[in-house]
């Protein structure tokens, strides 16, 4: 009886013993499986398909619509705020302009060798410069006006300037008879000297003929147009007669009344009006001329 119940016993204390084996098989199998996973080559074909069959058969949802930017708590932003910046040392670098510069400066080829170079002086000129131009035609200016003093007083003419150009108005009274483009013989004398000291100074004569807005129409002048440009003729005429000015510096035109220095409504005003301009236009590069635009 005690020896049965001795192997009863026994065989309970033993009966679990097996899960202790069938788990160490587990484990070695579990092993086995890896190690092969590990050294077999991945069909990426295949496991595309069974990735797909897998979310189809557990609904894995990979993409979700939101109606709004999600919101959450940046760690950065709570963690670290942004400092103020030191600043930063730099070596300051100035830039000087000297002269030098000017006198170096060169246009056209740049390659070219310094002996066929150009200085850019002799292309532009400067404020003083142009101002030096101004002032000898000034000085020409005030020199007319000494050799036409007595015409001048006696109200025959009038001389001016503005910047590189002299004026020398000529008017009607004394030079040509109303409605004559003939000069007077009294006035030959006055174009003779008018003619002799424009060949003392330089510049190109235009000649412009002027009347008031009263009409003329006569067989010798049909209108106000032909009786100008013949008084400016006359004078061209008389003045390339006696001085040695040369056709190609000299023009003439006529204007009529298109240009009138008055108002036409007294007899004063049409008197003014009724005048030979004679115009010097000095020599002036289109440089210098921008210049002389911004100091008028």
């Amino acid at each position: 009886m005690d020896d049965d119940e001795f192997i009863e016993d026994e065989d309970e204390g033993n009966a679990d013993g097996w899960i202790v084996t069938y788990s160490d098989l587990m484990s070695l199998l579990l092993c086995f499986f890896v190690l092969i996973l590990s050294m077999a080559e991945v069909d990426i074909i295949r496991y595309k398909q069974l990735a797909d069959s897998m979310q189809e058969a557990f609904g894995v949802q990979r993409e979700m619509e939101l109606e709004s930017i999600p919101k959450g708590t940046s760690v950065v932003s709570t963690e670290f705020r942004p400092g103020i910046p030191d600043e930063t040392i730099v070596d300051v670098v100035q830039q000087i302009t000297t002269d030098q510069t000017r006198n170096s400066l060169r246009i056209g080829n740049p390659d070219a060798p310094i002996s066929e170079e150009k200085d850019i002086r002799d292309e532009v000129l400067t404020y003083d410069e142009v101002m030096a131009l101004i002032k000898e035609t000034e000085l020409d200016t005030e020199m007319l006006k000494r050799l036409l003093d007595t015409e001048i007083k006696e109200g025959q003419i009038d001389v001016e300037s503005t910047a590189r150009t002299i004026l020398i108005r000529i008017r009607e009274k004394g030079a040509f008879s109303s409605g004559s483009a003939l000069l007077n013989t009294s006035f030959v004398s006055v174009i003779d000297k008018i003619a002799s000291a424009l060949t003392q100074i330089e510049g190109r004569i235009a000649v412009e003929g002027h009347t008031d807005n009263v009409p003329i129409n006569t067989f010798a002048y049909p209108s106000n147009w032909d009786l100008s440009s013949a008084r400016s003729v006359a004078v061209v005429r008389r003045m390339l007669d006696v001085a040695p000015l040369g056709p190609t510096r000299i023009t003439a035109s006529g204007f009529a009344d298109t240009r009138p220095q008055a108002i036409n409504t007294t007899v004063d005003g049409r008197a003014r009006n009724r005048r030979v301009e004679i115009v010097v236009k000095q020599p002036l590069d289109e440089q210098s001329g921008a210049i002389l635009r911004e100091i008028r």
